[in-house]
């Protein structure tokens, strides 16, 4: 998730510093950001109520939060590669 972090956030930047960037791009940069919090508050919610039954482990829970960001950052570092 880092690595691709860092490219996006590269792409991103390169695209507005050369005037390219879009306006449905950075509509995205803040609209994936928001569904992403929302995504991980659901999974945080739900996995309190199941951790506490279940005993599950700190890091099973973390990466479940983590989740919606990671397949989103790497989606879009995949995305703009092709740009």
């Amino acid at each position: 998730m880092a690595l691709a972090s860092v490219e996006t956030i590269a792409r991103r930047t390169r695209m507005i510093a050369d005037g390219t960037c879009s306006p449905t791009e950075y509509r995205r940069m803040v609209a994936e950001k928001a569904q992403a919090a929302q995504d991980s508050a659901g999974v945080l919610a739900r996995l309190r109520i199941e951790n506490i039954a279940s005993g599950r482990g700190a890091a099973k829970t973390l990466r479940a939060i983590l989740d919606p960001w990671h397949s989103r950052v790497t989606a879009n570092a995949r995305r703009l590669r092709k740009t």
